[in-house]
């Protein structure tokens, strides 16, 4: 039976909505979709006998989870035929989250490439497990699987993580060092600066979605790199004069990131992934305009996923 929702229960779910974005972001990879589950989330908290909900934050990140993957494997194939590599939308963060280092680390760009590579089950168990601390039992009950089929695939989905993502220490301070010197070195087309900063065998991913013009495979190697990046300030990009081309340091998906903008639009994203002397290992350029979104609404988020 549906009870009538009342300020109270509108005021719980408010208290947790950052908890259930935090989780379907991470699930999905996508802004808009993690907030469409977050919205379903409500409707099916309206709709539910509340008087039983002994634990309104875990009844609601199930509902959220469940949501979201769901509609991770509604959106596979879309992925699979993506023209180019399919990168997550990126999203501004707060200093709260990037203060966190593993929350930092789970939803940086780097870690959202990585979880694009496991099944979506895999995905949602390691989301829940590893980023926010949910038992198996929890999780169980959360993607509607057996407990003894979780922990399976919680194991799979660290091994795997694990292997692609080694954990690397380069600090925080050094990492906007780093890229307030890359992103000065770029914009004045100081190819020794952009050398030095990178590591010899960095690779740049770039993510046009066939709507705007990008590399389709993967850019290796310093030389490479470093020339794709020092002809910022002297080529029209996406109909944009050099001159009128802006550039602004940013925290991006928990870490430091560049927003490079034109007359009225956002046009590219740019983060970063270091080694332990703080070098650039990996670039993600994102420039698809459908994916830039909540970069131009200019939302900072608190992905930390607390409730409150």
């Amino acid at each position: 039976m549906t009870q009538p929702y009342s300020d109270r229960d509108q005021q719980v779910f408010n208290q947790h909505r950052n908890l259930l974005f935090s989780v379907a972001y991470r699930i999905l990879g996508t802004v808009a979709d993690a907030e469409d589950a977050v919205q379903d989330a409500w409707i099916k908290w309206s709709a539910a006998d509340r008087s039983q909900v002994a634990d309104p934050k875990a009844y609601l990140a199930r509902i959220a989870s469940n949501l979201a993957l769901q509609r991770l494997r509604s959106t596979q194939h879309q992925r699979e035929t993506y023209v180019g590599p399919w990168l997550p939308e990126p999203i501004l963060t707060s200093g709260d989250t990037a203060d966190d280092v593993t929350n930092a680390e789970s939803v940086s760009t780097a870690m959202l490439v990585v979880l694009e590579t496991l099944s979506p089950l895999e995905r949602a168990v390691f989301v829940l497990k590893e980023v926010f601390g949910f038992s198996h039992a929890e999780i169980a009950e959360a993607v509607e699987r057996s407990e003894t089929a979780v922990r399976q695939a919680a194991h799979r989905a660290r091994e795997h993580v694990r292997a692609r993502r080694p954990r690397f220490t380069a600090d925080r301070s050094r990492q906007r060092d780093v890229t307030e010197r890359f992103l000065a070195a770029a914009t004045g087309g100081d190819l020794n600066t952009l050398m030095e900063l990178l590591s010899p065998d960095v690779t740049l991913w770039t993510d046009g979605g066939g709507k705007v013009r990008q590399a389709l495979r993967p850019v290796v190697g310093a030389q490479t790199v470093a020339a794709w990046f020092a002809a910022i300030g002297e080529v029209t990009y996406q109909g944009v004069e050099p001159a009128d081309m802006n550039a602004a340091l940013v925290e991006i998906n928990g870490g430091p990131g560049v927003v490079f903008s034109g007359p009225g639009r956002v046009i590219a994203t740019v983060t970063f992934d270091f080694d332990a002397e703080g070098r650039i290992t990996t670039i993600h350029n994102i420039a698809n305009p459908d994916k830039l979104q909540a970069i131009a609404d200019g939302t900072t988020r608190d992905l930390r996923g607390v409730s409150g």
